[in-house]
């Protein structure tokens, strides 16, 4: 049984007993919980758009054409593991396509719990643990396909997490990752000062900032002002014919509004990148480093202006 050093505390509702000693990791997951506490309550409209935006975003992250693609894919694997699962739509999805799978989905924070309560019943090949995703308590090999997307970041040592996901993942499997992308200089500064300035602040303060920068975001984008900036080599700055709001956004600060996705879904986006305090951001190089330090193939790999993410093998097995 590969739960077995897991306390099964509902059916199919698991806690994985490993103790946080990173002060930074603590505040991260208890950021987490907040964000996704609060986002549970949000309208359920707006939460449906943004879980359909994000699966549409996964395909295109991890080279699939379409959802019958994933879900080819999917069935190859016993064992799929959604590794920082969130609210829990994306394992939720991954049970819908692969009925013949069973698939895990592992948080931090409270977020686990919620999960379970809004997904375990409808799919009877999902299971929720709360625990660290970068000490998982699995056997070696346990895994067929590891999924760890838009979450690596937020881990204590990112190099040693996703050596943790190769290690669970079997000989053959696939371990599915994303990174954030480093960015301008400003911008990379401003967020570096972010991250010690979180850990002083309590969550009133960081939803009252995040509501803050989203205004400034939306009053930008609302301005409609396009023009062809210049590009600053030495600083990173990025230029090119773009509106005014996303040249402020990736060279100098994230002030995240998408008025399609609704306001709630914009404030959590923004309060997800200012109150976490681990969210490293990562060159090209760091991130094939820590791939081949974790003893994984890339089979496909893309790049965006916010991130890197790839599919990879283990042990060079394709």
């Amino acid at each position: 049984m590969i739960f077995a050093k897991w306390r099964e505390v509902e059916p199919r509702f698991f806690v994985i007993d490993s103790q946080v000693t990173a002060t930074k990791q603590s505040l991260t997951n208890e950021a987490f919980s907040e964000k996704w506490s609060a986002y549970s309550n949000e309208g359920e409209g707006e939460r449906e758009r943004f879980f359909e935006f994000q699966k549409d975003w996964f395909l295109r992250l991890y080279g699939f054409g379409d959802e019958a693609e994933l879900a080819a894919h999917l069935s190859n694997f016993e064992w799929i593991l959604d590794a920082g699962c969130g609210l829990g739509y994306k394992a939720a999805w991954f049970a819908s396509l692969a009925p013949g799978s069973t698939v895990i989905g592992i948080d931090y924070s409270s977020a686990a719990y919620i999960a379970y309560t809004k997904y375990a019943d409808a799919h009877k090949n999902l299971i929720f643990a709360k625990g660290d995703i970068a000490a998982t308590n699995l056997p070696d090999g346990a895994i067929g396909l590891a999924a760890c997307d838009q979450v690596i970041m937020h881990t204590e040592d990112p190099a040693l997490t996703l050596q943790e996901l190769s290690r669970i993942t079997s000989d053959g499997g696939e371990v599915f990752c994303y990174w954030y992308r480093k960015k301008a200089v400003p911008r990379e500064l401003l967020d570096d000062f972010f991250r010690s300035h979180t850990a002083q602040r309590s969550s009133e303060e960081l939803w009252k900032l995040s509501k803050e920068v989203l205004s400034l975001g939306k009053m930008l984008s609302e301005l409609d002002i396009q023009a062809d900036f210049p590009d600053v080599p030495s600083l990173g700055i990025v230029g090119g014919k773009m509106d005014l709001q996303r040249f402020i956004y990736w060279n100098f600060i994230k002030c995240f509004w998408n008025e399609e996705l609704g306001y709630a879904t914009s404030l959590s986006t923004n309060f997800d990148w200012y109150s976490p305090v681990n969210a490293k951001r990562f060159s090209l190089d760091e991130v094939s480093a820590d791939v081949q330090a974790a003893g994984l193939t890339k089979t496909f790999f893309n790049e965006e202006e916010s991130c890197f993410s790839g599919r990879f093998v283990k042990q060079g097995v394709v």
